[in-house]
């Protein structure tokens, strides 16, 4: 059985963020519940799915996947989400986002840091970046 350390339940908690773990095809999986969007979205919410690697966290997250999917708030696409996945049986819109090899520090980076970064991508997506 795969366990998201206690240092990531720790940082989902101190952001108040709802959030589920739970595996799914040999990944561990941290479900999101009614995460804040920014301005410039077509929601103000969405459940975001981080697929973990069974190595995380001594390898980074590689993508998300948001649902509903996304579009701007005037309905352009946002670039690199237009694939869709089903997982646990819903459908989720796949954000393709990748870290350049040196940006993940091991033993320094975790959920908290990769929040920041999908925040951050969440914001530019909406045009606030």
């Amino acid at each position: 059985m795969m366990n998201l350390p206690a240092e990531d339940h720790a940082a989902l908690r101190e952001a108040s963020l709802d959030y589920e773990v739970f595996e799914d095809n040999g990944m561990l999986c941290v479900q999101l519940t009614d995460f804040p969007l920014p301005d410039g979205l077509n929601a103000a919410k969405a459940d975001i799915l981080l697929r973990l690697q069974a190595l995380y966290p001594d390898v980074p997250p590689d993508m998300w996947w948001i649902s509903p999917a996304l579009t701007t708030a005037a309905g352009g696409t946002i670039p690199a989400t237009e694939v869709h996945e089903t997982h646990r049986g819903r459908t989720w819109q796949r954000w393709s986002r990748h870290l350049p090899p040196s940006a993940w520090q091991v033993g320094t980076d975790n959920l908290k840091s990769y929040i920041a970064l999908l925040r951050t991508e969440l914001a530019t997506a909406g045009g606030a970046a």
